[in-house]
C-alpha cells in the first residue's frame, strides 16, 4: 500500500465518509478520525493532506468542537469544508458570524481567482452543494478570497504560502458537479500526492500483513457466503493456508437456498483450499429471538449467538488465536466513529458481546468501502458471480423481518425475496441496482382472496442506486415489473396479502429496514 495518506478530521459531518470516498476515487489512500486525535498523532501519521469535516456546531459557541491552531502551523496542506472552512477562519483571527441569508442546496459559485490551484480547470460559473446558517464575514489576515455566492461573499478563501485552503460548500456531494475536480486538486496538486493507491498493492500489502501478524497461529474466519466475509476468507487463505477454518453458521435467517450454494462454492467440493466447517443451528437462533421485536436487542442477540457458536467450533479444533470478520469502512463509520451518531450498531462492529474467547479480532477489510472490497475480490481472483453477489447484512433476514422472528415469517421472506430477485433478473436490472430484497412489515390488513376475506402481512420490496453505500437513491423500477413481482408474491407466497415499494431515498431511510 502506498504510504500516501490524507487524513479527515470529522466535526460531526453528515457527510464525512464521502470525502474521504473522493479522495480514494483519486488513487490517494484516506482515513476518517475524530477531531479529538491529538495534534502529537498528527504529526507520528505524517499524513500528505488534512481535510476538516463540516458539521452541525456555530465555531463562536464554545462548546463547539474545536482544534488547536498548531494544525494551521504543521506545513501540511489543510482544506477546510464548511464548518471546517469556518473554523479555520475563525482559529486564524478571521470573523464568523450567522448568515443573514442561510444557504441551502445547489448554489451557483462564481470563481473570483481563475488561478487558484485549488479550482484549475472548473468553469468560471460552477453549482455546489451549500448547506450553512453561518458565513465567513472576515477572512484572516493572508488570506485571499477566491470565490463567492449573491449570498455568500466568502464562498472560498486560501493561504498559498501556508497552503491552507477553505469552501465553505461540499465538494465531496454530488450535487456538486465539479466538485470531485477541486478535490483532486487539492490532494495532487496541493499536497503533492502521486495517486498511486490501488487495490493490487492493497492486496498485496494486506496478505503480508496478515503472514506477519498471524505468524504460525490457528485463525477461524466467520464465513456468510456474502462479499465481505467471502473476499476476508480469501485473503487469509492466500496469507495463511491451512492454518485457517472457515466456519459458516447457517443460523436459518439466510436467504433461500443459500446455506447449500455457501457450502458448494467454499466446501470441500470448492475451488478453495480451506478448512469448511458448516454448523446447522437454526432452532437454537429462532429459540433466542422467540419474542424479541426491538431491532438493536436482535442484533445483539444474533452477534452474541454467533459469537458463542464460533468459540463452540473453536474449542472443537483445539486452540485458536484469532477470529476474522468481514467488517468494512461503512460499518465502522455507521456504528459511531469519533463524534458522528451512531446511526445503529452493525452485526461486525456494535454487535458483539462484551466477551470473546479469542486472542484478537482481525478485520483486514474494515478500511474499505464496498466498491473496492468488490475490486479487491477481483484482484484476488474470486469469481465476478460471487463478487458481484447481492449485499446481505451479518443478521441476516433477523433485520428484514420487522418485529419478531419466527419460522414461519423467514419462509415467508425467503420466498417473496426469491420471487424478487428471480424477476429482476429475468427483467436484466440485477447488475443495474446496487441492492434489493423483499422484507416483512409487522403490518397486517384485511384483503379477498378468491371469494373469502384474508387477513394477513405486507411484504415491502426495496431497491436502492448507490455507489458507495453511505447514500442511496430508491431505483426507479418499472411499474409492470413491481405489479408482475406484486401478482406472483401473493398468489405463490402463502400469508401474505400485500405488497408494497419502499421509494425512501439514504438518508433519511437506511437502505436496510432495521
Amino acid at each position: 500500500m502506498s504510504k500516501e495518506m490524507v487524513i479527515v478530521l470529522d466535526f460531526g459531518g453528515q457527510y464525512n465518509q464521502l470525502i474521504a470516498r473522493r479522495v480514494r476515487e483519486c488513487n490517494v489512500y484516506c482515513e476518517v478520525h475524530p477531531y479529538t486525535l491529538s495534534i502529537d498523532k498528527i504529526k507520528e501519521m505524517n499524513p500528505k493532506g488534512i481535510i476538516l469535516t463540516g458539521g452541525p456546531n456555530s465555531v463562536y459557541d464554545e462548546k463547539s468542537p474545536h482544534y488547536d491552531k498548531e494544525l494551521f502551523e504543521l506545513g501540511i496542506p489543510v482544506l477546510g469544508i464548511c464548518y471546517g472552512s469556518q473554523l479555520m477562519a475563525y482559529t486564524l483571527g478571521g470573523k464568523v458570524e450567522p448568515a443573514v441569508v442561510s444557504e441551502y442546496g445547489k448554489t451557483e459559485v462564481l470563481i473570483d481567482k481563475k488561478d487558484s490551484n485549488i479550482f484549475k480547470d472548473v468553469e468560471e460559473k460552477t453549482i455546489c452543494w451549500m448547506s450553512h446558517t453561518d458565513f465567513i464575514s472576515k477572512a484572516p489576515e493572508g488570506f485571499e478570497v477566491t470565490t463567492h455566492t449573491t449570498s455568500c461573499p466568502i464562498a472560498a478563501m486560501e493561504n498559498v504560502s501556508k497552503k491552507l485552503y477553505a469552501v465553505q460548500f461540499h465538494p465531496e456531494v454530488v450535487h456538486s458537479v465539479e466538485g470531485t475536480k477541486m478535490l483532486r486538486n487539492f490532494v495532487i496538486d496541493v499536497c503533492g500526492c502521486s495517486g498511486d493507491w490501488k487495490m493490487d498493492s492493497f492486496v498485496e500489502t494486506t496478505i503480508k500483513n496478515l503472514r506477519e501478524k498471524i505468524g504460525d497461529g490457528k485463525v477461524l474466519c466467520a464465513l456468510s457466503g456474502g462479499v465481505d466475509s467471502s473476499v476476508a476468507a480469501v485473503l487469509l487463505s492466500k496469507a495463511i493456508g491451512k492454518q485457517l477454518t472457515c466456519v459458516f453458521v447457517d443460523q436459518g435467517l439466510l436467504r433461500k437456498n443459500e446455506g447449500d450454494e455457501v457450502e458448494a462454492v467454499f466446501g470441500p467440493k470448492g475451488p478453495y483450499e480451506l478448512n469448511f466447517i458448516r454448523v446447522n443451528a437454526q432452532q437454537r437462533f429462532y429459540e433466542k429471538l422467540k419474542g424479541v421485536t426491538e431491532p438493536e436487542q436482535k442484533r445483539k442477540i444474533i452477534g452474541e449467538e454467533f459469537i458463542r457458536v464460533f468459540e463452540e467450533e473453536a474449542k472443537k479444533i483445539g486452540k485458536v488465536d484469532y477470529l476474522v470478520q468481514g467488517t468494512i469502512y461503512p460499518d465502522v463509520i455507521e456504528s459511531g466513529l469519533g463524534k458522528s451518531a451512531v446511526i445503529k450498531s452493525h452485526h461486525n462492529v456494535g454487535g458483539l458481546p462484551d466477551y470473546v474467547d479469542f486472542k484478537e479480532i482481525v478485520e483486514p477489510l474494515k478500511m474499505l468501502f464496498k466498491d473496492e472490497v468488490r475490486k479487491a475480490g477481483l484482484e484476488l481472483g474470486i469469481p465476478e458471480y460471487l463478487v458481484f453477489r447481492q449485499p446481505f447484512p451479518g443478521p441476516g433476514l433477523g433485520i428484514r423481518i420487522i418485529g419478531e422472528v419466527t419460522e414461519e415469517k423467514v419462509k415467508i421472506v425467503q420466498d417473496a425475496d426469491f420471487i424478487y430477485r428471480e424477476e429482476i433478473a429475468k427483467a436484466g436490472l440485477d447488475k443495474k441496482i446496487s441492492q434489493y430484497y423483499a422484507a416483512l412489515t409487522n403490518m397486517r390488513s384485511v384483503g379477498v382472496m378468491g371469494d373469502g376475506r384474508t387477513y394477513d402481512y405486507a411484504v415491502a420490496l426495496r431497491a436502492v442506486i448507490t455507489s458507495d453505500f453511505m447514500t442511496a437513491e430508491a431505483a426507479p423500477i418499472p411499474f409492470e415489473i413491481l405489479s408482475k413481482v406484486a401478482d406472483r408474491i401473493v398468489n405463490e407466497v402463502k400469508g401474505v396479502n400485500r405488497v408494497l415499494y419502499d421509494c425512501t431515498s439514504k438518508p433519511p431511510a437506511t437502505v436496510e429496514m432495521e
